[in-house]
């Protein structure tokens, strides 16, 4: 999952955001620059338990994935994305999706406004050859 680089209501820097793939694990930042996200990590683990999986920024975490999905069906729990910093409600969230065969799927439904720092996609489709049918690493 790429997030986009311009969520304007954001209060983090784009300059604070790690420059690797948002799906790598996070390599600049060691765990005592991250401790404040620890306490909200575990907050919204409890809010939405066995639903959300971190992602290579430090800032948001997102719904898992099923490993295979048939193209053009809806997910069977709507995906979410959550923000551990302040983003303001009626932010614009987008989420590309990708792979090694189609580094850039087609979506549909692929935008959603956050509201109280979730941005939920309630019909997230992945359609046509999207290189979903197969095995989904996070």
């Amino acid at each position: 999952m790429h997030l986009p680089a311009s969520l304007s209501a954001c209060n983090v820097s784009e300059e604070a955001w790690p420059k690797n793939n948002m799906c790598e694990p996070s390599i600049g930042y060691s765990n005592q620059e991250l401790w404040w996200t620890q306490h909200l990590v575990n907050e919204y683990h409890a809010e939405y338990p066995g639903e959300l999986v971190k992602t290579g920024s430090p800032y948001f975490m997102c719904s898992a994935l099923p490993h295979h999905w048939r193209s053009n069906k809806t997910l069977p729990v709507a995906f979410k994305v959550v923000a551990l910093v302040e983003v303001g409600d009626g932010t614009l969230v987008t989420i590309r999706a990708g792979n090694d065969e189609n580094t850039s799927a087609e979506l549909r439904n692929s935008t959603a406004l956050m509201k109280n720092s979730v941005a939920k996609f309630n019909d997230l489709r992945f359609v046509g050859r999207s290189g979903r049918g197969k095995f989904v690493g996070q």
